[in-house]
């Protein structure tokens, strides 16, 4: 990351799944200027691939019942060239959520 962006830290955001916290990562952010910064638990909404997933489950493998994985993968990979050729920026997260406010978490520095 040092060379992309001389000076400055990468923050990742994600889960608290327990891999994203072991050592050899940690270790690997430090030495790569990048800093995780882990979502609150049973905040799932809050991250957006889990709504990707979500489409993805709904759209491609909801009330199916396929009869082989090459099946299955071809449902998969159909709605993901789908998506990707309808995507655009998210400008709307959390219209109108208290999380948008400057003052919703005032104890953070």
């Amino acid at each position: 990351m040092p060379t992309r962006w001389p000076g400055q830290k990468l923050y990742l955001i994600c889960d608290n799944y327990s891999v994203h916290k072991r050592a050899e990562v940690r270790a690997w952010c430090a030495a790569n200027a990048v800093e995780l910064v882990f979502l609150p638990t049973y905040s799932s909404w809050l991250n957006r691939i889990e709504c990707e997933f979500a489409a993805l489950r709904y759209f491609a493998l909801g009330g199916t019942d396929h009869r082989s994985h090459i099946e299955q993968d071809t449902a998969i990979g159909d709605y993901i060239r789908w998506r990707n050729q309808h995507t655009g920026p998210v400008r709307a997260f959390a219209v109108g959520s208290k999380i948008r406010r400057p003052d919703y978490l005032p104890n953070v520095a």
